[in-house]
């Protein structure tokens, strides 16, 4: 019986992380993509005109925590003149903005 509860926990855990996997790729697709690039490389027209850094380069990625990554989410970024660089994203929970995290470390090439 105890062998039966630890296999069917195991199965529970392994399909909650692939749901968390998928529901951060939808998410990136659906609230990050049109600036950042599927690849995260910034390369769009919406990237290109906010001068988006590649999120695939570890340098750039080294330059903030998963903290300030959150917070920048939740909150939005603006530039040093005080102008939106980053709209706070909407419609999506605080875990599935903490779920994105992982993905962004992820494009690092």
């Amino acid at each position: 019986m105890i062998k039966k509860l630890r296999i069917l926990t195991l199965i529970a855990a392994s399909i909650s992380s692939y749901s968390f996997a998928a529901d951060a790729a939808s998410n990136w697709k659906d609230q990050c993509a049109k600036c950042h690039g599927d690849d995260g490389k910034g390369e769009t027209k919406m990237g290109r005109k906010l001068g988006i850094t590649d999120l695939t380069d570890p340098k750039i990625q080294a330059k903030f925590s998963d903290e300030q990554a959150f917070k920048a989410m939740k909150s939005g970024l603006t530039d040093s003149s005080g102008k939106t660089s980053m709209k706070a994203i909407e419609n999506i929970s605080d875990d599935e903005m903490k779920a994105l995290i992982p993905f962004v470390r992820a494009l690092i090439k």
